[in-house]
């Protein structure tokens, strides 16, 4: 399969195929362009549906330009949901921007992949540059964006701000020149607008590809860090292996075919055949791509033994104070097993927490340190000394 015919298969729609066809064939560098939310900074696998896409085009010839949203970010821009995100610091978005790119360059070609930051030209508007910018756009194609129509049918607070939010992210491939720009279907309408606006400022219409947003461990809601169903790609080879063992098997394929390179029917043979199989074949292709083939085996080992009951070998250990008596809830939080007292109480009162194999259920029990072994969930070990 070429390396167009592999984007398309993976795409939900191409706004337009014939003029993608039309770029791709003009024999000039491309610039594909793709936005990125300051607030988060931590990629993980749902991330990687669109990566991969953009790192085909780099092995094309084209040039991938990763544009942080710091200007939008720090002014507080609408998350999508109910509400608008609260807004950053300069410093929080240059800090964003630079762990985005040294992760995002385990997947793209770090020679073909620049950052942008959108403060760079949309600081530098006046009023009359605003003002010609709202011209292009009416109220009411702004309000057919999904969210900003929900709030405002029932009520909800919609600040001035946010309507101007779409146009701004449309600008940017006005300043860009940007030939492509990819995203998730939730940003179609976002995408679109950049399209017309660059028609509007008498540029050559950008191509617009969304791909799927991959469902997350739950097997109900989009990949989110905040919804804790994620996959990292930062995450410890037997984390990865442990979560890959997660998903629900009606999902598979869709992990398969929007994160790997695995052949579609190889895969799908190999789940008709034994689930449990296809399973450990994707966490050994996942591994293999963000930590190496050199990693597969040990994680594998550390999977079976927690699957049995055990624990695993060579697990990390937390020297506490002589004589020290401590909180269960406030160890917890010390070794980094939870984000926070409440976390801890958690999953303490939901059976997910055992020392030395017993499952504590007093959220005030108290404890001295005697080599004991801490678990939290299914995959944390830690020896306490």
């Amino acid at each position: 399969m070429d390396k167009l015919e592999l984007i398309k298969r993976k795409a939900v729609d191409i706004f337009s195929e014939e003029e993608l066809k039309q770029k791709l064939d003009s024999g000039r560098k491309l610039t594909i362009k793709l936005g990125a939310d300051p607030s988060r900074p931590d990629l993980h696998l749902g991330h990687t549906v669109v990566l991969r896409a953009l790192k085909t085009f780099q092995e094309m010839g084209h040039e991938v330009v990763f544009v942080i949203g710091d200007f939008t970010g720090m002014i507080g821009d609408p998350s999508g949901k109910s509400k608008t995100r609260p807004a950053l610091t300069f410093e929080q978005t240059r800090k964003a921007g630079e762990t985005y790119f040294k992760q995002v360059t385990k997947i793209l070609d770090k020679d073909k992949t620049k950052i942008a930051y959108n403060s760079e030209w949309l600081s530098k508007m006046n009023f009359e540059d605003v003002i010609k910018l709202t011209s292009k756009y009416t109220v009411a194609r702004i309000l057919e964006r999904d969210d900003f129509k929900n709030r405002y049918e029932n009520n909800l607070p919609l600040s001035m701000h946010e309507l101007l939010y779409p146009l701004m992210q449309g600008y940017d491939s006005v300043a860009l020149h940007a030939d492509i720009e990819i995203g998730g279907t939730d940003q179609t309408f976002n995408l679109l607008v950049g399209r017309e606006l660059q028609k509007d400022y008498g540029q050559e219409r950008q191509v617009v590809l969304t791909f799927p947003l991959l469902v997350g461990l739950d097997g109900k809601e989009k990949m989110s860090k905040s919804l804790d169903n994620y996959i990292g790609i930062d995450e410890a080879p037997e984390v990865m292996y442990e979560k890959a063992m997660k998903i629900p098997d009606d999902v598979l394929m869709d992990y398969y075919r929007l994160t790997t390179d695995v052949d579609i029917k190889e895969a799908e043979e190999l789940i008709k055949e034994d689930i449990v199989k296809a399973h450990k074949r994707y966490a050994e292709e996942i591994i293999s791509m963000y930590h190496g083939t050199d990693k597969i085996k040990m994680a594998e080992e550390r999977y079976n033994q927690i699957a049995k009951g055990g624990v695993p070998e060579n697990i990390k250990t937390f020297k506490l104070s002589n004589n020290e008596e401590i909180n269960i809830c406030d160890l917890l939080v010390k070794v980094g097993f939870a984000s926070s007292k409440s976390e801890a109480k958690r999953m303490i009162t939901g059976n997910g927490v055992k020392l030395d194999g017993n499952t504590v259920e007093d959220i005030n029990f108290k404890l001295k340190p005697n080599q004991n072994i801490l678990q939290f969930g299914k995959n944390k070990f830690i020896k306490l000394v």
